[in-house]
């Protein structure tokens, strides 16, 4: 049957078939999968990719993805890019590293003024997620 069916049925079938799976248990999704590929001819991970897709606004259009929560806020941020660019622009694997000794420098000299502990500290941490890297260096 799966030769047989034209591209407009297989999207009335992914429709159907859409909320069901996303309401299912893992066991069930299993069965829906296998039939919704029994009836397109699809690959388990073409009608995956199908039914986890997000449903259209319009003809041809596709809902925006969720925008990511920002992690700093603006002076945590405008803290990193000081000392991004008081180390010359160095990706953020190096950057991480010299962040214990371009903080307390760059307070003592008066180009970074982080005042209270809180403001200090995710500064600090930021050296642990690599906030601003390039992932085009080698290791070190």
């Amino acid at each position: 049957m799966a030769g047989k069916i034209s591209m407009g049925a297989r999207r009335e079938v992914v429709s159907a078939v859409t909320e069901r799976y996303r309401s299912a248990k893992r066991a069930e999704k299993g069965r829906i999968l296998d039939e919704l590929c029994a009836t397109t001819g699809w690959h388990r991970k073409h009608a995956v990719r199908a039914l986890r897709q997000r449903e259209a606004v319009g003809p041809g259009d596709v809902e925006a993805t969720r925008k990511r929560r920002r992690r700093y806020g603006a002076t945590i941020k405008d803290a990193l890019t000081a000392l991004w660019e008081a180390s010359d622009r160095v990706c953020g694997k190096r950057l991480k590293v010299m962040i214990p000794t371009l903080l307390p420098a760059l307070e003592q000299h008066g180009r970074l003024q982080l005042v209270r502990k809180r403001q200090r500290d995710p500064v600090w941490r930021s050296g642990e997620r690599s906030a601003i890297g390039c992932g085009v260096c080698e290791p070190m």
